[in-house]
């Protein structure tokens, strides 16, 4: 049992794309997740992490956008990113785009999963030419899922490894990321502000029931009456 003096606790989820193992996208997600978890522990916050590789679960993204069957390990992994306080989400990048392993996965998600979820963005690529697709492409799906992500982006090519501003971009990354985490920002809007998003009836991992059959536009769908 908990206590008013004791650390609290918080789940993150990192979510890497990466193809080989190790790879400099699990590895990038990994550095981002250790100084998260330790500048949380500065400020007396217990933060449990939970990885995802999608590697692994390749067959299963592919089934699920074909057949929309969806396995006990791909479930696994909804699950994780819906009890999520905060999460890292980290990519390859391939001709100037995301990993298509690493966009499906999130085009699975219920729109509804992340809604006020703080989220770290990544990537890593062999040419600084990449750099833009953190703000030119992942933003605008992770705004499309309606999370908080943080300010700062990190994007690392090999020559990026070796300068001497990278531990300080990760360090600045992931204290915005324990500050939106240790705010509560997810729950407050979950609670305050989540009547007024849109919403699909049985969304948010199958919780939505609060539709409003009565409105308008229900009635349209069932044929006017």
């Amino acid at each position: 049992m908990s206590t008013p003096n004791s650390p609290r606790t918080f789940k993150l989820v990192s979510v890497n794309a990466g193809t080989s193992d190790p790879s400099s996208t699990q590895l990038l997600a990994d550095r981002i997740a250790e100084r998260t978890i330790s500048i949380g522990a500065g400020d007396d916050l217990i933060i449990e992490l939970q990885r995802i590789d999608l590697r692994g679960l390749a067959n299963d993204i592919t089934s699920a956008l074909i057949s929309q069957h969806v396995s006990p390990e791909l479930q696994r992994a909804f699950d994780l990113m819906r009890d999520a306080d905060g999460v890292i989400a980290s990519t390859p990048v391939y001709k100037a785009g995301a990993s298509a392993l690493f966009t499906e996965f999130f085009q699975l998600l219920d729109n509804d999963l992340l809604i006020g979820t703080p989220v770290a963005l990544a990537g890593t690529g062999g040419s600084p030419r990449h750099a833009l697709v953190i703000d030119d492409q992942l933003r605008g799906l992770f705004a499309y899922l309606r999370t908080l992500t943080t300010p700062t982006g990190i994007y690392a090519s090999p020559d990026d490894w070796q300068e001497v501003t990278f531990t300080s971009r990760i360090d600045r990354v992931a204290t915005e990321l324990v500050v939106l985490m240790r705010n509560d920002v997810r729950g407050q809007l979950r609670g305050d502000a989540w009547k007024h998003y849109q919403h699909s009836f049985g969304s948010a991992g199958g919780t939505e029931t609060e539709i409003d059959f009565d409105s308008d536009l229900m009635r349209l769908a069932a044929g006017g009456r």
